[in-house]
């Protein structure tokens, strides 16, 4: 089985194409990118918008319910931090 559709595909070998040409430009900084990690991620992203077949993002949340109960919160243990006090002399 496939893991990505030929539509991502293309919209990431353009990101990779427009990167190597110097004209891909990052989201809200408009930044010139240079990193072909995140070039990638840029044609992902469009293919994800585009509603190609595409993976979702790694740390991304889905809406299905898997069964379980809510995720119980862990206890902290001494997160308080206590500040050493400098003496005037």
């Amino acid at each position: 089985m496939a893991k990505y559709s030929k539509t991502a595909q293309k919209k990431v070998g353009r990101a990779m194409h427009e990167k190597k040409k110097g004209t891909l430009k990052s989201g809200r900084s408009g930044k010139k990118v240079t990193s072909r990690k995140q070039a990638i991620a840029i044609g992902l992203s469009e293919a994800r918008k585009a509603g190609a077949k595409v993976p979702a993002k790694k740390g991304a949340k889905t809406t299905k319910k898997t069964g379980r109960g809510p995720a119980k919160k862990t206890a902290r243990k001494g997160t308080a931090k206590k500040t050493a006090k400098r003496s005037s002399r």
